[in-house]
């Protein structure tokens, strides 16, 4: 699967910098507005320790693991929804990805252009949330313009749909983002179909060190439920250029908190690793959480989901502690699975397809 995560925010809150240290690929990071126009474009292996067991484990060199696409997208700012800043071209590029990390400024380094009066996490994040609401709720209610012509002809599917509409639009007139409510899977999948900014699941960012961000405001992230994580992103950045072993002989900690944020996106989707391993290769794939064993099939090759016979499975701990499938075998821990079999997060599958 291709996925993609969108990094928003304000201008000049760390977008850029984070995309720099996530990728190390090399982007303008200026100190002032709009120093990113085009968005930026990079992928990333997800780090995952199972690829590497496995892969000694079978005396593979070859590992693939599963990716992400991070797309560093211009600085919003008010009125965005009506053509300020970069405006409908900063919004437009969102519609693009699956998620989207809110870049949320906390620190307080003065150097740094701020073109808010102050330092405000919650209001920056009413910003975002106002401007995609605002974006969403323009393209509904032209929507519906259309469907209410159309619904004169009696057309139940129409009908059904100005339903879906007329109930999204009143929910982004109350403030509220359309991924927070309960829409059953028909009507999920109609409004997904068109790529609404706030049914995208997203992630708060929460820019700065732990000591410069307020109790109160975590806590009001906790009680809504609202996912973030906090990083001190010019300081990953700097960790990020140094190798495992200078971060040792600094006393610095040898994994980044950007790994966790890898890792987090990931989640964020709802997504599942699972593994094969072949002759050369150990390799990790990605699935939504869900998925049935053709359609894991499905991801590796079109073929082996159309031509599904069945899977051989087994969790990939299991495979480490009896070490490798000549003992699995001999022990019958290897599972055979048919059409109907739900994919779970690290099994290790073989497909047999009739093709």
């Amino acid at each position: 699967m291709a996925l993609s995560i969108g990094i928003v925010g304000l201008p000049n809150v760390g977008k850029s910098t984070l995309f720099q240290a996530i990728t190390q690929k090399q982007v303008a990071r200026e100190n002032y507005p709009f120093c990113t126009i085009d968005p930026n474009i990079g992928t990333v292996m997800v780090p995952d320790i199972r690829v590497d067991k496995l892969a000694t484990l079978c005396n593979l060199k070859k590992k693939i693991y599963t990716t992400i696409e991070f797309v560093d997208i211009a600085g919003l700012v008010k009125g965005a929804s009506k053509g300020e800043g970069l405006g409908n071209k900063f919004l437009a590029r969102i519609k693009e990805v699956d998620a989207i990390i809110y870049v949320l400024r906390a620190f307080k380094d003065k150097g740094v252009v701020n073109i808010q009066k102050r330092i405000d996490i919650l209001e920056d994040k009413e910003i975002l949330d106002a401007e995609m609401i605002l974006k969403d709720l323009a393209a509904i209610e032209k929507r519906i313009l259309g469907l209410e012509k159309q619904a004169k002809t009696g057309n139940k599917e129409i009908i059904e749909e100005l339903s879906i509409f007329n109930r999204s639009a009143n929910i982004l007139r109350k403030g509220e983002m359309l991924n927070n409510q309960d829409w059953d899977k028909e009507e999920k999948e109609k409004l997904e179909y068109y790529e609404f900014l706030t049914l995208k699941p997203k992630l708060f960012l929460i820019n700065g060190k732990r000591e410069e961000i307020e109790d109160e405001v975590l806590a009001l992230f906790e009680k809504n439920s609202w996912p973030y994580l906090t990083i001190d992103i010019l300081e990953q950045f700097e960790m990020a250029e140094l190798e495992p072993e200078q971060r040792i002989e600094l006393g610095l900690p040898v994994k980044l908190d950007l790994d966790i944020l890898i890792k987090k996106a990931y989640t964020l989707l709802d997504l599942i690793t699972f593994f094969t391993i072949g002759e050369d290769e150990t390799r990790a794939w990605t699935i939504k959480n869900g998925s049935t064993a053709p359609q894991a099939g499905g991801a590796i090759h079109s073929d082996f989901e159309e031509y599904f016979i069945k899977a051989e499975v087994i969790n990939w701990e299991k495979l480490l502690d009896i070490d490798g499938f000549v003992n699995a075998r001999e022990k019958g821990l290897i599972r055979v699975e048919g059409k109907e079999y739900i994919i779970q997060d690290g099994d290790v599958i073989t497909i047999k397809s009739g093709k």
